[in-house]
């Protein structure tokens, strides 16, 4: 190994929290529904961060130490979340509200960047007329569900 195993651990940990708030920054819809864009970004993102997460070292101990770090913060954020909601609103966001009794909140919708023909299509998965919803949440997972009167 080229570096101390400490680092392995920090610069997993760093790099780890790191990309957990620039995904979840960038919004529910790019988590909850991958484009082939979306996917792009995400395998150009690990390449981008590979180098950061090894120091240049290419030893199967610091690799292991690495996907050992990764996995084991993976499992305690999981944890975490698992038992605060507070924690877990943090982590994972929380639902918005994007109608309500057929009317729809663009302004909202354009803030969480989820176009008219997305809700609508969603509207029509659910055999259900826009006069019909009660309600449509964007979901903190990206997904949109909708409750009909």
């Amino acid at each position: 190994m080229d570096l101390p195993w400490w680092e392995f651990v920090a610069r997993g940990a760093v790099i780890y929290l790191s990309l957990l708030v620039l995904v979840r920054l960038s919004g529910k819809r790019t988590v909850g529904q991958f484009t082939p864009f979306d996917l792009v970004v995400m395998l150009l993102l690990s390449e981008a961060v590979s180098n950061g997460l090894s120091g240049g070292d290419e030893s199967i101990t610091g690799g292991l130490i690495v996907a050992a770090t990764l996995i084991g913060l993976n499992f305690g954020l999981a944890w975490v979340t698992s038992r605060s909601r507070r924690a877990e609103e943090l982590v994972e966001g929380r639902e918005v509200l994007l109608g309500r009794d057929g009317v729809l909140y663009e302004d909202v919708m354009r803030g969480q960047r989820v176009s008219v023909a997305d809700l609508h299509k969603v509207l029509r998965e659910n055999d259900c007329m826009l006069t019909e919803m009660r309600f449509a949440f964007l979901e903190a997972d990206g997904s949109i569900s909708v409750i009909k009167r």
